[in-house]
């Protein structure tokens, strides 16, 4: 029998000069995808990752000249371009090696000039260090909380894809609308302490526009799509009646088309018509106190907001790649640019309305959700990156790598590795900036978010690039500084009052998760991921689990609760042609895999409510029982898939697939597939069993932590 193959063949040695020349450029020369397994990158890779960093290795000649003027600038620097300090944690390590006799000196983002980096307020200031030789260098200094503090109760919440979840007023998507009665209804009637959604950052416009939410035009402003037209105020004075009902009777046909007529959810379709409805409704003055409040709103957004507004002005004229406009347009700081911008000046209000619009809707949301008594409210996602051809690429050009996609490794679940399109940002730009581009998405963020979701936070730490025309296979990792990240993120979430939740599934280089807990970040748990990896691999017991995370039974990439006890999920990946083994033995595995889980379940005694006891469905009881479970472990918060609650079987979105499943466009429906609504929800029987099981598993964890038996966070 031949001897297995490696996933990948072997990279030649790297010469020594450009190892450490990467080394110092945070270029990774290999990675660990196990403890046991180094694979070392290609000289191909870091000579391209460098490249996009501005540094020349294409000659060993360049390699050294490279190197020397690298390490040159560090040995006589005197301080990195941004400097992170810690409230309570000492002097950095890049002010501890100073000269002695350097004086430091600080001017705060609150206008004070002080000496010294003591008892500075939190905020990006600006430091000058002065050696005594005189040499004079300048600095960001990021000030941060040690942590950020760990939510103030335990609590349980809803997961929902957004667009998936219609109600009679929907006009063919979910919308805000929808969202503020979901986080009414969920907070006052079922005592959920938040409400989580999927990105709801801007699309790149197009047909038919990318359904995913995870691949937008830009992080930095929401996408109108999610507006409740019927919610802004300027609808009740629109001076064209019948065209008014004729918008309302196309809603009614798109959304009666997903509910009662099985046709897909079509964003293309319903942006058409919230276009032409936002287009009637742009034509109604503001108000006094409306146009004050969109002027206060264009101030504080400034020139990022103008950037945005123009790329959605010009992307109607020229299409939404601006690589293929006319030159001079693709500079968002051109002289063409800024003539275009003035030509179309009632387009870039018309857009720059439309942000402040949504803005002011997602902000009712929260506050809908904070005065149904949710602690926490709607949780928003932050996606991993942008789309190369979109707002945020264009106007922040300069801090994204060229000729480079974000994307990973190969490992067990893909042997090819992925590419997701998504081009990175250049750590060095970053931070010569301060991070600013990241300190301005996040504040974004956080100025409807009660707590946000980050998406794959390994990415503040290192992200897997692939050279553009080049397989994910021959990609490296590149590094950023974690430090200087998390820094800026606490600080922006503490100034928020907010929570953040890592996405930290997968593979997860060690020290990440130790590094975001004592940040106060939380994790993700997903049930069937928890086992006992460094031991006998059978599943965690609760109290095994760690008490810093969000606790689901799945997720958005995953199968449902019901799919995965039932083995739909495995029949649904047969039939797509996705299986690489014979099928006998994927259902033997999924079989097994789920035997397993509910054999801990039954022991535990959770496993109850079934057959003959009470007459609820077998499937029914495990799925509360699997909640009885995640209420067990002590994680500070719980997440219900919504879909679960209602027993759909079918994934939102199917890793691997494009054309053969409708990722991204099914609405929530119940185990025969029919879609229910957010009212059906509101009287659903199965709904409400399942939020009775995980209220009265909160209660009796609480009166266990009473008794001295439990094991829940402390408050």
């Amino acid at each position: 029998m031949p001897a297995a193959q490696p996933a990948e063949p072997p990279a030649e040695d790297l010469p020594e000069e450009l190892t450490r020349l990467a080394a110092l450029h945070g270029v990774a020369t290999s990675y660990r995808p196990s403890p046991d397994r180094t694979v070392r990158a290609s000289a191909a890779a870091v000579t391209l990752a460098l490249a996009a960093l501005g540094v020349d290795a294409g000659t060993p000649g360049a390699v050294r000249a490279a190197l020397t003027a690298r390490e040159t600038e560090l040995r006589e620097r005197l301080l990195p371009p941004t400097v992170v300090c810690w409230e309570g944690g000492g002097t950095p390590d890049a002010l501890a090696t100073l000269p002695a006799g350097t004086r430091l000196r600080v001017d705060t983002e609150q206008g004070e000039r002080r000496d010294g980096v003591e008892r500075l307020p939190p905020g990006v200031h600006r430091l000058t260090a002065t050696a005594p030789d005189g040499r004079t260098a300048e600095a960001h200094l990021i000030v941060a909380p040690a942590r950020l503090p760990t939510p103030a109760v335990r609590s349980y919440g809803l997961l929902v894809q957004l667009y998936s979840l219609l109600s009679r007023r929907s006009w063919g998507m979910g919308d805000l609308g929808d969202l503020g009665e979901l986080a009414a209804w969920a907070g006052r009637a079922l005592g959920a302490g938040f409400v989580q959604v999927n990105p709801l950052h801007a699309a790149v416009p197009g047909a038919p526009t990318d359904p995913s939410p995870y691949r937008p035009s830009s992080r930095r402003f929401p996408d109108p799509v999610h507006l409740r037209v019927e919610e802004v105020p300027e609808f009740a004075y629109v001076t064209d009646p019948e065209r008014a009902r004729a918008l309302r009777e196309r809603a009614r046909r798109l959304r009666e088309g997903v509910l009662e007529k099985d046709a897909l959810i079509d964003r293309d379709a319903v942006w058409e018509l919230k276009r032409d409805a936002l287009e009637l409704l742009h034509q109604v003055p503001l108000g006094p106190g409306r146009r004050a409040a969109y002027c206060d709103y264009l101030a504080a957004r400034g020139t990022a907001l103008e950037d945005h507004a123009t790329w959605c002005a010009l992307a109607e004229v020229h299409g939404s790649d601006w690589h293929r406009w006319p030159e001079g347009l693709r500079d968002p700081r051109s002289a063409a640019t800024d003539r275009a911008r003035r030509e179309l000046m009632d387009r870039v209000d018309f857009h720059s309305r439309l942000t402040w619009l949504t803005d002011t809707q997602l902000t009712a949301a929260q506050r809908t959700a904070r005065e149904a008594g949710m602690p926490v409210g709607i949780i928003h996602d932050l996606a991993v990156g942008v789309h190369p051809r979109g707002a945020d690429s264009w106007a922040q050009q300069e801090y994204f790598a060229a000729g480079m996609s974000v994307g990973a490794p190969p490992d067990a679940f893909n042997s090819r590795g992925q590419d997701w399109g998504l081009p990175p940002w250049r750590p060095d730009r970053l931070a010569e900036s301060g991070y600013a581009p990241f300190r301005e998405l996040l504040r974004g963020l956080f100025r409807y978010a009660g707590a946000l979701r980050v998406d794959h936070v390994m990415g503040l730490f290192r992200l897997w690039w692939v050279p553009e025309g080049r397989p994910p296979t021959e990609g490296t990792y590149v590094h950023y500084d974690a430090e200087a990240m998390l820094a800026v993120l606490v600080l922006e979430a503490d100034r928020a009052g907010a929570v953040v939740i890592g996405e930290d599934l997968g593979t997860v280089e060690p020290g990440v998760r130790e590094a975001l807990r004592e940040r106060g970040v939380l994790g993700t748990s997903v049930l069937w991921f928890e086992r006992d990896w460094t031991g006998d691999g059978r599943p965690l017991p609760p109290e095994r689990w760690r008490a810093d995370c969000l606790a689901t039974a799945t997720t958005h990439d995953l199968p449902s609760t019901a799919a995965r006890l039932t083995g739909a999920h495995v029949e649904l990946r047969d039939r797509l042609g996705l299986l690489t083994r014979p099928l006998e033995e994927e259902r033997a595995e999924a079989a097994a895999d789920t035997a397993e889980w509910l054999e801990v379940l039954a022991g535990l005694g959770l496993l109850r409510g079934t057959g003959g006891d009470t007459g609820t469905p077998a499937e029914e009881a495990e799925i509360q029982a699997v909640h009885r479970f995640l209420l067990r472990t002590p994680a500070r918060m719980a997440g219900i898939w919504l879909p679960d609650a209602v027993g759909d079987r079918r994934p939102q979105n199917l890793p691997g697939t494009w054309d053969q499943y409708p990722n991204w466009r099914l609405p929530v429906a119940d185990a025969e597939g029919r879609p229910v609504t957010l009212e059906d929800l509101a009287a659903s029987p199965r709904l409400h069993a399942l939020i009775d099981v995980v209220r009265a598993a909160v209660r009796d964890v609480v009166l266990d932590a009473g008794r001295g038996r439990g094991d829940v966070p402390d408050d």
